[in-house]
């Protein structure tokens, strides 16, 4: 240990932020601390794990460990920061783009870019959509939904950091009361477009599976089968809009809204994601073995660097005027592009064979 590498004491300690505390499955193989947290926790590095083990930030069982320490079943563990993730006063409001489609007393709709958080989290305490709320309505404090953390305020719903697209905000109590009631009664309309490996043989499809966090990898949700006593209920609706040869273009329409519900869901009938790093979407899954189709997938995972999900259309009532409202947003260039290489790439092929 190099002699800034000061361990926290256990009184120090007490005034420090709990950033996860887990307790370890009992079928948990025996792994290094630093690799069982990676899969766990979003945007740690494996250098950061250890100096925080270094330093007492990471405690297991209550004691210090090294960083070489085997995690086994029903560790205690926990993982403390200096400070809180709010910065300790509340939300730090930081200049973010907004790309705002509608907007009135009540409420806000915008077309959320891909790599924005939504809000808050295990190493994301800042640069997230709800710190660029923040600073656009200034001092005015927006509602927060009952049952949500302080850290997210005008939030009803969200979308993964890599997903683009559609999302409302609630300006005002009367506006989060209203809008949460028609998630909970799955009367909001929300469809997604996506690109997934392979054909899928049917032109429409619902799937119902439900889901919950991956028996090994926390890092990914998985579906669980009616008879297992494990997840939520969640459906959704699909239908094929375009058929690219190893890829199929497919519209989404969730019924409810699970976390990762569209990744998990599609992956669960053999169509996972293109690009979906975390669920393997970001291998080649189906195709030729020649050089030139794994050069033309890997130029392909650069133009679209993320899972190919964009939320294009959102319909709700208005929560004061009672209006109906629907809102639509193209496909992001990044997406646009990813999607004209494949059509490309669909023609070269016909032509081949003609």
């Amino acid at each position: 240990m190099s002699k800034e590498e000061k361990i926290v004491s256990d009184e120090e300690l007490e005034s420090f932020h709990e950033l996860m505390h887990i307790v370890v499955d009992k079928g948990q193989k025996v792994e290094r601390i630093d690799k069982y947290l990676m899969n766990r926790m979003e945007n740690q590095t494996r250098n950061r794990l250890q100096n925080a083990c270094r330093t007492g930030l990471i405690r297991v069982n209550g004691e210090v460990i090294k960083p070489n320490y085997k995690v086994r079943p029903l560790d205690e563990i926990r993982v403390m920061m200096e400070h809180a993730p709010l910065g300790g006063t509340g939300l730090i409001p930081q200049e973010i783009p907004l790309d705002i489609v509608y907007e009135d007393d009540d409420i806000m709709v915008i077309n959320k870019q891909a790599g924005l958080v939504v809000h808050p989290g295990v190493g994301n305490w800042s640069g997230t959509l709800v710190n660029g709320l923040v600073h656009y309505f200034n001092s005015k404090d927006l509602p927060v939904m009952k049952g949500n953390q302080p850290d997210r305020p005008g939030l009803v719903h969200r979308i993964d950091k890599d997903t683009s697209g559609l999302l409302v905000i609630a300006k005002t109590e009367e506006a989060i009361t209203g809008l949460s009631k028609q998630f909970y009664d799955h009367s909001i309309d929300r469809e997604y477009i996506a690109m997934v490996w392979g054909n899928v043989e049917e032109q429409k499809g619902t799937i119902h599976g439900k889901i919950a966090r991956h028996p090994t990898n926390r890092m990914q949700m998985f579906v669980y089968d009616d008879e297992d006593d494990i997840g939520k209920d969640a459906t959704t609706h699909y239908e094929i809009l375009e058929d690219l040869y190893y890829v199929t273009l497919v519209k989404c329409k969730l019924e409810t809204g699970r976390t990762h519900q569209i990744r998990v869901h599609m992956k669960s009938i053999g169509h996972t994601l293109f690009n979906d790093a975390r669920y393997g979407g970001d291998k080649i899954l189906k195709g030729t073995v020649f050089t030139n189709y794994k050069r033309f997938v890997e130029n392909t995972f650069d133009l679209l660097p993320r899972q190919a999900l964009h939320a294009a259309s959102l319909g709700f009532e208005h929560p004061i005027t009672k209006e109906r409202m629907h809102f639509e947003c193209p496909l992001p260039e990044d997406f646009s592009l990813a999607l004209e290489k494949w059509r490309g790439y669909t023609a070269t092929r016909k032509e081949l064979k003609q």
